[in-house]
């Protein structure tokens, strides 16, 4: 699915998703990622999906959206995948600009310092860096990037692009108990944080089922002692902990949607419970999806969430 939504977004307000890149060509393969494990990274950008056929697909969802009376704050480049890997991601924004929607791109970061990824990014309105370590061992433990990609290279990038860039920038750090929470690790982040000056900094921690099942959010001290520590060192710090609420939206056809959404987008089983209700639908549509392989059932803090099953041969170049 090129489009989905629109989705509630806790930074963004309603969402509508633009999918750029199939599952899951991926730079990184991150130990939280709730779309799974990339299974090959990859760090060479090339075209995935005509451009065209992305402006069709979110013009489609759009006049969905619109006859169903369903708001747009923003078309938001958030992918199966890493949006920078693809080679049309300037062209695609390029097209989707007289929609007269904002367009917001959510990238791990990781080729921002190549110059024709930051002048693809340069028309969007919001852009968000993912900064979940600034030392070596944790970014490697956190995010398991590919081979061929540079630490140092990556965080010159991002303030080379924090110095040019006129829309809305933000960063997200995720945080992982154990992993990258300690006051050594955020010190080291907060101070970097620092020097780009982002419009907003976010700490995140895992809300969804992660791509290893021993992944866990901090206790609520340490979340508590990385927010005072970035909070010395930024204008501004918020936590992007909480649930992000139950109103997805059906455009169109039930299973199509669903099948979008969870994509990448795991949903809450009182969150697809809403939606199946509000399309006018039943609990029958999931069952019939989860036994045709198309959709998983799993856990996580004691929830039960539902997410699209990945094609085995998913990542491959």
């Amino acid at each position: 699915m090129l489009a989905f939504g629109p989705v509630p977004s806790r930074r963004l307000g309603r969402s509508l998703g633009v999918n750029n890149i199939p599952p899951k060509a991926c730079t990184y393969s991150c130990i939280y990622c709730q779309v799974g494990r990339t299974r090959r990274t990859q760090a060479a950008r090339r075209e995935f999906h005509a451009p065209e056929a992305i402006l069709a697909a979110v013009q489609e969802k759009v006049m969905h959206a619109e006859r169903c009376g369903e708001p747009i704050d923003y078309l938001t480049f958030v992918a199966d995948g890493e949006p920078t890997l693809d080679s049309c991601l300037g062209r695609e924004i390029a097209l989707l600009k007289p929609l007269g929607i904002r367009i917001a791109v959510i990238t791990n970061a990781s080729l921002v310092w190549r110059e024709e990824v930051q002048a693809a990014l340069m028309n969007a309105d919001w852009v968000s860096l993912k900064v979940d370590a600034v030392r070596e061992r944790a970014w490697r433990r956190i995010n398991r990037p590919h081979g061929n990609l540079s630490l140092p290279r990556m965080l010159e990038g991002m303030l080379r692009f924090g110095k040019r860039f006129r829309g809305r920038l933000v960063t997200e750090t995720m945080l992982v108990e154990d992993v990258n929470d300690s006051s050594g690790e955020i010190g080291a982040v907060a101070d970097f944080l620092s020097r780009l000056a982002p419009d907003v900094s976010y700490l995140a921690i895992p809300t969804r089922p992660p791509a290893e099942k021993w992944v866990r959010p901090p206790g609520e001290a340490a979340i508590n002692r990385a927010f005072q520590r970035m909070d010395a060192s930024l204008d501004r710090v918020e936590y992007l902990i909480g649930y992000e609420g139950n109103a997805f939206a059906c455009t169109g056809n039930v299973e199509d949607d669903l099948l979008s959404i969870t994509a990448v987008h795991p949903m809450r089983k009182d969150a697809l419970a809403d939606f199946l209700k509000k399309a006018g639908s039943d609990w029958e549509v999931v069952r019939r999806l989860i036994a045709r392989s198309r959709i998983v059932e799993t856990e996580f803090e004691g929830r039960k969430y539902y997410l699209r099953k990945l094609d085995p041969g998913a990542g491959a170049p």
